[in-house]
């Protein structure tokens, strides 16, 4: 079966991958690029033939589909969820995926940029994959692989299950969402329409990862509004809002709470989009703490700056609003710890250790979870994402889709639940 899952696992990711789904954050459709539906629908025809139930795309861009009980008892439904959008931070459009075959641990080399580099000493855990089959884009845009590897984990897993019906398991939901990158991707109806007493991202990076805490997450939007007039006339008259949106962000902690200086359980905030014109100019923001206080004082102190640099100059508007993303799924997945206990149990069942740390960004599931179904991530394989020395193993892929498979299979047995 291994041999088999991974030719699939790599057939499926490289054809997903070459689909154009990057996300856009200053869309205001659902979803927020057309190009995510043409993945969308590609799933969709995908799901039907392989002989899924109830599979339909909503009209908010979600794509869901049942693998029926193959048991008579009353047991969960599950949940398999994957994210189809790609992130905006770096090129993502003509992706052209490269299967690089028993990696000998040295480094890869790419086509189309002759002078980027993927080693060992660039990112580590490619240390450990000597033999495996690595996936890497050609070297100017993203691979995908988050999340289109988890996509590929659920179909070839769906597939194998239909395919299979000796396989004893539970009624299964999926979920393919869009515009998880912005933070859009849970749909306020989605945790109806799914019907799932919990369910499972497949979202996260190394075997073994289990993550039941995020962070949780605001955003912010920083509008200054100066004083326009011609510039050869603008002596005492003229209020450039670009150079006051710049003071704002010089005026943040840049040597203690941006992404480049914190790790582990440390918070920042971002700033990660700043233009506009001398007439008025925007900065964005994104926040993130473990806990709501740290969150809180973050936008406190975000308000305070703002404040500061608008009493230097009274000519100008300077308004911030700060609105919710999501909330760190830790909340309330100490209250249900089911879904986690049960995918430490099947991790063991395949020889794989739990690694269980918080996660420094977001999932679906954060949002989902906060909705009421709660819903841990588990890991793809994915490494470097969000740029062009992203990665993934075939081999790691292989073995999220037999977790997934042991999951169910648990579910439908009820198999005791390992701590």
């Amino acid at each position: 079966m291994a041999a088999d899952l991974e030719m699939e696992l790599e057939e499926r990711l490289v054809r997903y991958a070459a689909v154009d789904t990057q996300s856009d954050a200053d869309s205001p459709t659902q979803p927020s690029t057309a190009s995510q539906l043409d993945l969308q629908r590609l799933l969709v025809e995908e799901l039907r033939a392989i002989g899924a139930a109830d599979v339909v795309l909503t009209d908010y861009g979600t794509v869901l589909a049942t693998i029926p009980a193959t048991v008579d008892e009353d047991v969960p439904v599950v949940g398999l969820v994957a994210h189809v959008d790609t992130a905006p931070g770096f090129h993502a459009s003509g992706v052209k995926p490269v299967v690089h075959r028993n990696y000998d641990g040295g480094a890869i080399t790419f086509a189309d940029a002759p002078s980027l580099v993927l080693s060992p000493e660039v990112s580590p855990p490619l240390a450990g994959k000597i033999g495996h089959d690595i996936i890497t884009a050609s070297g100017t845009t993203l691979l995908g692989a988050d999340d289109k590897a988890g996509v590929a984990i659920i179909m070839t897993a769906a597939r194998h299950l239909l395919s299979n019906p000796g396989i004893p398991h539970g009624r299964i939901r999926i979920a393919f969402t869009p515009d998880e990158e912005i933070g859009r991707g849970v749909d306020p109806r989605l945790p109806a329409d799914l019907g799932a007493d919990f369910a499972y991202t497949f979202d996260g990076a190394s075997p073994g990862d289990i993550e039941a805490e995020s962070f949780s997450a605001d955003q912010a939007v920083v509008t200054v509004t100066g004083v326009s007039i011609h510039p050869g006339w603008a002596k005492g008259k003229l209020v450039n809002a670009l150079h006051l949106a710049a003071k704002i962000v010089q005026t943040l902690p840049h040597a203690t709470q941006t992404p480049e200086v914190t790790e582990g359980r440390e918070g920042f905030l971002h700033v990660h989009t700043l233009n506009g014109t001398a007439a008025r100019a925007e900065v964005r923001i994104i926040l993130r703490d473990f806990e709501l206080d740290g969150l809180a004082a973050q936008g406190d102190m975000l308000r305070r700056v703002c404040d500061a640099v608008a009493a230097t100059e009274p000519r100008a508007s300077i308004t911030c609003e700060i609105t919710t993303q999501y909330r760190n799924m830790r909340y309330w997945l100490e209250d249900n710890p089911g879904p986690v206990e049960l995918a430490r149990a099947a991790y063991r069942d395949l020889g794989l250790e739990p690694v269980e740390v918080p996660i420094r960004g977001g999932t679906d599931g954060s949002r989902l979870t906060e909705l009421g179904v709660p819903t841990p991530n588990l890991f793809t394989g994915m490494q470097a994402i969000h740029g062009p020395l992203e990665w993934v193993s075939v081999q790691d892929m292989a073995a999220a889709t037999k977790v997934c498979l042991r999951l169910v299979e648990r579910v439908a047995k009820r198999e005791q639940m390992a701590t």
